[in-house]
Formats: structure tokens, C-alpha cells, sequence
């Protein structure tokens, strides 16, 4: 089964095609703002201006035709409304103009079934850390259970915010990270509670400090702290279900320092540690073809049965 996978929840705009658990093509086209955090409005026009080259590029290095296509599926949500409802639209476009099955994808889960449907692992521990979300997940039943997960912001966003604010042009957590090479170590309020985290406070107390601090020592504290918090709570997890196995997603899993982190954690307690390549950690629509293919027994002919859902939380999914 080929399956057309459409990703547009936030600044990406992702293709994928998948046949079967193989990958044929992943491409995309990244809506990049300067000196200002994601605007709604400009992301929708640069997903849909960008659209048909995307297209045409996934189709191409997967080398197949459009009406080659079996399934689309499209990130239903979360993410931001306008960009989100870009790739719904163009979703509903394409099964309505190819007589083709439809099925929404939740965007969480498809960092997880991507980054598992690359290891060994059967039962592990989902440490998932994004813009918009940061969350400890297990398996339940025949869907998915939140254990843990950030109160206000999600850690992405804390850097993004952050970067912004110390006047990176592009305010993203990748270059914050760069500048989080050279910097040493300063105090931040550290917050836990419980399971859940809370980030507010730590780029307050951060921004607070600029002008008496360096950039690199907040960048270096900010991260190191925020990694710190999401530690403790995913060791706690792995102890409190008793799992073997732990899986790092989401956009900000691409953090180097943060895999090194999770990794010495693991290898302390006897687990088994991945993270998935950069590739499948950001945004993508090989990710979203993959659980559409797993979530294929959903799918359906009328396009109105797929709205958008910009709060689709990932305990809302079910497998079967």
C-alpha cells in the first residue's frame, strides 16, 4: 500500500510517501520567521505556496505518479490553526479529486510510531519533547497514557522564547544551542512537580538576567536546567511502570546535549536508550504516510469525516 503523508502543523511543510513500513521519499519546505516567533497567517501562505513544489519533489523521489497513490493522510493535529488547516484542505483536496480513502493522523503519535518502527524495542517509555509539547508517555490499552508533562509552555517554545529575547534573529532553539556551547553556568530556578513540569518561571528568571549576564551562560543554563527537569521526571517514570526501554522524540530531541543526558541516564539504570535520526525527529511527512499506514483500517471516502483539531491531545488516540 502506498500511502501519501501530509505534515503541516506548525512552521513545516512535509511529504512523505511510504509503501507499506518503507519509505520512498520524505521532502519539505520550512517557513523560517525573522525577529518574530511563528505568525499563523504567514505560515499558512508559505505552506500553501509551497505546496505543489513539495508535492511534485516527494512524488518524484519516490517515483511513482500521484494516482499511484492508495491512502492520504494528513497531521489532523495539534499544531497551529491557519498552517494546520493548510495541509487538511490540501488533504481533502487530494482524496476528493482522486477517489482516494482519507485518515487523520495525530502528530505525537507519529513521532512515536516512527521512531519505534526503527528500533527493536516492544513496550518503552516515549519522551517527547517538541514546541508546543513536552510529555512522558506509555503505552495503554489500545492507546496512550500521559504521565508526565510540561503545565505551561512546551520546552521548544522555552527556547524559542528565550532566543527571541536575547535578540537572535532567528529565534530557534538550534542556534540558541550553538550559543549554549561556550557558555557557563549560571542559577535558575529549577521546577518539578511531581510528574509535570513547569518553564515559565525558568525563562523569566532568564530573561530577568540578561542584561547583567552573558548570552552564552543563560543559553547554556536555560537548556541545562530545562534538560535536567525532563530527566528527573522520565527517570522517575521508567522506575514508577517499570520499563526497559526508553525512545527520545520530537523536534527537540535533535538536541545533542539533551540525547547525551537521556543516554548516560539509561546506560546508569541498565536500559535501553534511541533516538531516531534527526531526519524523523523534526516535522516530517514520512512520519505521518507511516501511522497512516498503521492506521489504515480508519480511513474513509468522505473528506468531511477529517477535520482539523488543533488541541488533539495524544491520550485522544486509539489504535483499533
Amino acid at each position: 500500500m502506498l500511502v501519501l503523508g501530509i505534515e503541516s502543523t506548525a512552521h513545516t511543510l512535509g511529504i512523505g510517501i511510504v509503501e507499506d513500513k518503507k519509505i520512498l521519499s520524505n521532502d519539505l519546505d520550512t517557513y523560517k520567521p525573522i525577529g518574530e516567533g511563528i505568525v499563523p497567517r504567514k505560515a499558512a501562505d508559505h505552506h500553501a505556496s509551497a505546496f505543489y513544489s513539495v508535492l511534485t519533489k516527494a512524488l518524484e523521489q519516490a517515483k511513482i505518479n500521484i494516482r499511484d497513490i492508495d491512502l492520504i493522510a494528513f497531521a489532523q493535529g495539534p499544531g497551529i490553526g491557519s498552517p494546520l488547516r493548510i495541509g487538511c484542505f490540501a488533504a481533502r483536496y487530494l482524496a476528493k479529486t482522486f477517489a482516494l480513502p482519507l485518515v487523520g493522523v495525530n502528530h505525537c503519535f507519529a513521532h512515536l510510531a516512527i521512531a519505534e518502527a526503527l528500533t527493536s524495542f516492544h513496550d518503552p517509555l516515549y519522551a517527547y519533547v517538541s514546541g508546543g509539547n513536552t510529555q512522558t508517555i506509555v503505552k495503554e490499552g489500545n492507546g496512550f497514557k500521559v504521565v508526565g508533562e510540561t503545565l505551561d509552555i512546551g520546552m521548544g517554545n522555552l527556547f524559542d522564547n528565550f532566543a527571541r529575547a536575547i535578540g537572535l534573529s532567528y529565534g530557534h532553539g538550534s542556534q540558541l544551542a550553538k550559543l549554549a556551547e561556550h557558555g557557563k553556568y549560571v542559577d535558575l530556578p529549577y521546577t518539578v512537580k511531581g510528574m509535570d513540569l513547569v518553564f515559565c518561571g525558568l525563562l523569566t528568571s532568564a530573561e530577568k538576567k540578561i542584561k547583567t549576564h552573558k548570552k552564552e551562560d543563560l543559553a547554556f543554563s536555560l537548556m541545562e536546567t530545562a534538560f535536567a527537569m525532563y530527566c528527573e521526571v522520565v527517570e522517575r517514570a521508567m522506575h514508577l511502570y517499570g520499563k526497559k526501554e526508553l525512545i527520545l522524540c520530537g523536534g527537540v530531541a535533535q538536541n545533542k546535549r539533551l540525547q547525551e543526558m537521556m543516554k548516560g541516564m539509561c546506560k546508569e539504570n541498565g536500559w535501553k536508550f534511541y533516538v531516531a535520526p534527526d531526519e524523523f525527529n523534526r516535522d516530517n511527512g514520512a512520519m505521518i504516510a507511516y501511522a497512516g499506514y498503521l492506521l489504515r483500517a480508519k480511513a474513509t471516502k468522505n473528506p468531511l469525516d477529517w477535520p482539523a483539531k488543533q488541541h488533539y491531545r495524544i491520550d485522544e488516540v486509539r489504535l483499533c
